[in-house]
C-alpha cells in the first residue's frame, strides 16, 4: 500500500513529507532548461548551482514566484522530479496528496497548481490546504481548539499574517514582500553604497550570515565578493551587520506593519488569545536575525520562532496526513479558490 505524501510548494523550496516517515525531500525550486530546445537539464539543488554560471544556452528557472505558478511548464517539471521521486519512497499504489499554497490565492491560481499536480503524474486528485494553517499546524499549534493563534509564515516569495480559530483562517494579510524581497533590497544597497554588483546567491548568504532586523549587540562582518561597477573587475569588500540591517530597512518595516494592521483588525475576543498565545513565526524568514525581537518590541506581544520554521508547513501537511480528523476539520474550514 501507497504511503500518503505532503508537498510545500514554496517559492524557494520544495519539501516533500512522506506518511511514517517525515520530511524525505528537500529541494530549491529551480529548473535548468535548454532556453532553444526547451530540454529539461536538471532540476532542484544541481539547477540551482547552475544560477548565474551558465552559458547563454541554459537558463535556470524559478517557476513558483510570490508561491504561486509563474510558468506552468517548467512547475509541472519541478512536480514531476520530485513526485517521481516521492512515489519511488512511497510504495506502489495511490497516494492521497496535500499540497500547500498560499492562502487567498484566486481561483485560476487555485486550478493552476492541481492541474500542474494532476498532469505531473499524481495518481489521485490534490488536496489544497492554505500555507498559514499548515505552519501552524507544524509548529505545534493545536488548531481544534476554538481559541485564537497569529502565525507569520515568511517563505521565500510570501509573506502571510494569519490569525486562526477552529482549524479555519479567521483574517489573513498575504503580502509579496518576504525572503526575496529581502535579498533584493540587498543587492540594491551594495550596489548603491559599496558601487559592487553582487547576485541572487550572494545575497541570501549575506541574509542568513550576518542579516539583522534589529541592531545586533555586537557588530559582524562578512567579506563579499562581486563586481566592481566603476571598473568592471572582481572585486572583495568587507560588508558590516548595520549596513545590511539598513538595506533591510523597508521591506523588515513592510512585514511589521502588516502584522500591527492584522493585530488591529483582529476581534477582542482572539486579541485576548493572541496576548496569551503570542505570535509564532515560521518560514526561513523566521531565523532572520532579531526579527523575533523587533516584533516584540513594536507590537508589545511575546514572539516565538517555531524550532523548525522552514519545515513547518510540511510537517503540518504530514500531521493532516497522520490525523484524518483534524484533515476534515481543516478541509471544512478552508476558503481558497472561491
Amino acid at each position: 500500500m501507497a504511503r500518503d505524501i505532503g508537498i510545500d510548494l514554496g517559492t524557494a523550496n520544495i519539501l516533500v513529507y512522506l506518511k511514517g516517515k517525515g520530511i524525505v525531500i528537500r529541494e530549491p525550486s529551480v529548473v535548468a532548461v535548454n532556453r532553444y530546445s526547451g530540454e529539461v537539464l536538471a532540476v532542484g539543488g544541481a539547477a540551482k548551482k547552475m544560477l548565474g554560471r551558465t552559458p547563454a544556452s541554459i537558463v535556470s528557472v524559478r517557476p513558483i514566484k510570490e508561491g504561486v505558478i509563474a510558468d506552468y511548464d517548467m512547475a509541472e517539471q519541478l512536480l514531476r522530479y520530485t513526485l517521481k521521486k516521492a512515489q519511488s519512497a512511497a510504495g506502489v499504489g495511490r497516494s492521497n496528496i496535500i499540497i500547500s499554497v498560499p492562502s487567498g490565492v484566486t481561483e485560476v491560481e487555485f486550478m493552476a497548481v492541481e492541474q500542474a499536480v494532476e498532469k505531473a503524474g499524481a495518481k489521485r486528485h490534490p488536496i489544497l490546504f492554505e500555507e498559514p494553517v499548515l505552519a501552524a499546524i507544524g509548529a505545534g499549534i493545536d488548531l481544534k481548539e476554538s481559541s485564537g493563534s497569529m502565525v507569520v509564515d515568511i517563505g521565500g516569495g510570501t509573506a502571510e499574517v494569519a490569525v486562526l480559530s477552529a482549524g479555519g483562517v479567521v483574517l489573513c494579510k498575504s503580502l509579496r514582500t518576504a525572503g526575496d524581497a529581502l535579498d533584493e533590497a540587498i543587492i540594491n544597497y551594495v550596489k548603491r553604497e559599496r558601487s559592487l554588483l553582487i547576485g541572487e546567491r550572494t545575497a541570501e548568504d549575506i541574509k542568513c550570515t550576518i542579516g539583522a532586523a534589529y541592531p545586533k549587540p555586537q557588530e559582524e562582518y562578512m567579506e563579499v565578493k562581486g563586481r566592481d561597477l566603476k571598473t568592471g573587475l572582481p572585486k572583495n569588500i568587507k560588508i558590516t551587520s548595520t549596513e545590511i540591517s539598513e538595506a533591510i530597512t523597508e521591506p523588515v518595516n513592510t512585514i511589521v506593519a502588516a502584522i500591527k494592521e492584522s493585530l488591529e483588525e483582529t476581534p477582542p475576543e482572539l486579541s485576548a488569545d493572541v496576548m496569551d498565545h503570542g505570535i509564532m513565526l515560521t518560514g526561513g524568514g523566521a531565523l532572520l536575525g532579531g526579527l523575533d525581537r523587533r516584533i516584540k518590541i513594536e507590537t508589545g506581544i511575546p514572539v516565538t520562532v517555531a524550532e523548525k520554521p522552514m519545515d513547518c508547513v510540511a510537517l503540518g501537511a504530514g500531521k493532516c496526513l497522520e490525523d484524518a480528523k483534524l484533515r476534515r476539520l481543516i478541509y471544512k474550514n478552508r476558503n481558497m479558490g472561491v
